[in-house]
């Protein structure tokens, strides 16, 4: 296969191996590598029609001297297990779920992208209830599978500013699932999302559910603003998905940029605090945040087509520690020789 590396989309793409395990009479199985991309699963399946499932999203980074880099995969283990305890659903290891991810990265090697081009490989952890049944419970049996392939920027154009526009719909219920990453926060969020394409936006900002005065979400991405007296703020809610990306910014900002970092309240009124703003996550890294459509105004923060200093320096870190170029905190880094 002949892959235009510096311009991949964020798309599937079929790379040869996968990893699969199943968890049958109390214990999971020892898991293997397969070439079959499709899952033969029961009719009944709870994963089907009461939405048991799961998934973290993850990336391996080629690194200058030719090794692979993965971001703070442990994070990714503890969140899958929160999301797995909040559902009623086996947990998975984290020694097998970080053994699956190495075993699934080592067997695509071919297709993690050359250092330099920007790209990654993006790699999915997914976990299912299945097995037969049909009534409100949990499944009998569950699927984990783990599989990846390359690509390129989520939001397009990269580090370039993009417009969004706040939703009058919610994401989640005030005491649900935000805060764990299921498929049924982003099936909520298709119909948003597709509403705000048409009106020629990146996508939608969310409010919280109890009051919509404050920001919680940007699309499947975590809000972040810097303050005019640089500050770094994100919102702080049970609705929030915690990002991985979100709490390494929150510590490189304090400890590498030297900044006050906080979890607060971000009022949809309170904008013109924020000198610079931005999406992030482990698919968009970081976006910034052009200007937000309000229900009432169009509200600019740095520019509409230039990145802030302040974004882009956090950029430079996060991704230099990503690819091996910058030093990284203890524990952030496994590196796959």
């Amino acid at each position: 296969m002949s892959i235009d590396w510096d311009n991949l989309g964020f798309d599937y793409i079929k790379t040869p191996y996968r990893y699969i395990s199943v968890w049958k009479d109390g214990q999971w199985d020892e898991g293997k590598l397969t070439e079959d991309n499709t899952l033969n699963i029961h009719e009944g399946s709870a994963a089907l029609h009461y939405g048991q499932q799961c998934f973290e999203g993850l990336k391996a980074y080629r690194c200058e001297d030719g090794s692979i880099n993965l971001f703070r995969i442990d994070e990714n283990s503890k969140r899958m297990n929160r999301s797995a305890r909040h559902l009623l659903m086996a947990e998975v290891p984290e020694e097998k779920f970080i053994q699956a991810v190495e075993e699934v990265v080592k067997a695509n090697e071919e297709f993690v992208p050359p250092y330099g081009s920007g790209a990654t490989l993006y790699i999915r952890p997914l976990l299912i209830g299945i097995g037969e049944g049909i009534g409100v419970h949990s499944a009998p049996e569950f699927l984990f599978t783990v599989f990846c392939m390359p690509v390129g920027a989520y939001f397009k154009g990269g580090l370039t500013p993009t417009n969004f526009v706040v939703s009058d719909y919610d994401r989640a219920a005030p005491h649900g699932t935000g805060s764990i990453k299921v498929g049924g926060n982003y099936a909520a969020s298709l119909l948003p999302g597709e509403k705000a394409k048409e009106k020629h936006f990146s996508d939608c900002i969310y409010l919280d559910p109890t009051t919509h005065t404050k920001i919680e979400e940007v699309g499947s991405a975590n809000f972040f603003g810097i303050t005019k007296d640089d500050r770094f703020i994100t919102p702080l809610s049970p609705s929030i998905l915690p990002s991985i990306t979100k709490y390494s910014l929150l510590y490189l900002a304090e400890h590498r940029l030297g900044m006050e970092v906080v979890e607060e309240d971000v009022y949809l009124d309170s904008l013109s605090k924020f000198k610079e703003a931005g999406a992030c996550g482990t698919a968009a890294v970081i976006s910034p945040i052009g200007g937000i459509q309000t229900f009432d105004e169009f509200h600019v923060f740095y520019s509409e087509t230039e990145v802030g200093p302040v974004t882009q320096k956090l950029y430079n870190e996060l991704t230099g520690i990503q690819f091996g170029d910058v030093p990284a905190p203890d524990g952030w880094i496994r590196n796959i020789k």
